[in-house]
């Protein structure tokens, strides 16, 4: 019986597991591993942490890791790919798959293998594969030119709304949670910061919109209809170039934008039907490193071959 390692690797945390043909046999979470964001020490320091603690708790010997499958984000747009590769390489003598993050939460979520999965949280991102084995994406492809609907498009739209109320001379609550937020005082401040480098964590400012809203801010309401207008047109991206015409899809949501907010879901949901009545939506928590370990699983040839 193969064992494998499955590991979902982001800029703020990884999450490491083992397992062998059937089942999951230990699991660890340690700080971040993008080389791009926190450099390569710092990556190496959190990933080999993560490899040696799970195989600890799964009581395996290092060696014996036949497959690894590292889910990475960006892992298309940087050329941190080969670091990653050589790092895990350093502590696992095995072959090594480097992948998108959303090809592993893809795995998790569809693990009998059709299906679009949407995923917003600080960004955004749709991934689908048909039973023909196709595979397509729409948006994920940074902040500053896509990611729509994310987190960090709605800060980024919410900033927008509030310098032009301050232009108008009028006021709303998502621009005095914006001032809050950031703790400064006037309009120029806020302009100051959101133009400041390095930029700022536009989708910290998230709940300020959602809270806003909440309030019956009606701008701050407008951005989250367009953010779900925004993700369902990726799911309809998708879905156009895998099921043309009037199939039914199946599309699983997934992320804190989706999971914060009724409103984004429900927008999303009637968005997507008004072309696709037929899409089955549903949504919950993906485990996107059971989805590296499968993923690990299929390319070591315990499984049908990998589609990524």
């Amino acid at each position: 019986m193969g064992v494998y390692l499955g590991i979902d690797g982001g800029g703020t945390k990884t999450d490491c597991v083992v397992g062998d043909d059937h089942a999951v046999l230990g699991r660890a979470t340690t700080g971040g591993c993008k080389v791009t964001r926190l450099g390569e020490a710092e990556a190496r320091a959190n990933l080999q942490k993560g490899i040696v603690e799970a195989c600890r708790a799964g009581r395996i010997e290092l060696p014996s890791v036949a497959r690894v499958c590292v889910g990475l984000a960006g892992a298309s747009l940087d050329d941190s790919c080969q670091a990653v590769k050589r790092i895990v390489g350093e502590v696992v003598p095995s072959p090594v798959d480097v992948v998108g993050d959303m090809v592993v939460a893809f795995e998790a979520a569809f693990p009998e293998g059709a299906g679009v999965l949407v995923s917003a949280g600080t960004g955004s991102i749709a991934y689908g594969r048909n039973e023909r084995g196709e595979t397509a994406r729409a948006g994920g492809w940074g902040s500053v030119v896509s990611d729509e609907g994310s987190g960090d498009w709605v800060g980024r739209a919410a900033v927008a709304a509030a310098l032009r109320a301050f232009d108008a001379g009028t006021t709303t609550a998502l621009a005095v949670g914006i001032l809050n937020a950031w703790q400064v005082a006037t309009r120029d401040d806020v302009a100051r910061m959101a133009n400041s480098y390095p930029l700022p964590d536009f989708a910290a400012l998230f709940p300020v919109a959602l809270t806003a809203a909440d309030r019956g801010d009606a701008v701050a309401r407008d951005i989250l209809i367009r953010a779900g207008m925004e993700l369902a047109q990726l799911a309809r991206i998708v879905s156009r170039r895998l099921w043309p015409g009037q199939n039914a899809v199946r599309v699983r949501i997934c992320g804190g934008v989706f999971m914060n907010s009724f409103c984004i879901q429900q927008v999303f949901e009637n968005s997507l039907r008004a072309e696709r009545p037929n899409a089955a939506v549903t949504f919950g928590m993906v485990d996107a490193a059971a989805g590296a370990l499968a993923y690990a699983r299929r390319a070591a040839g315990h499984g049908a071959a990998v589609m990524a």
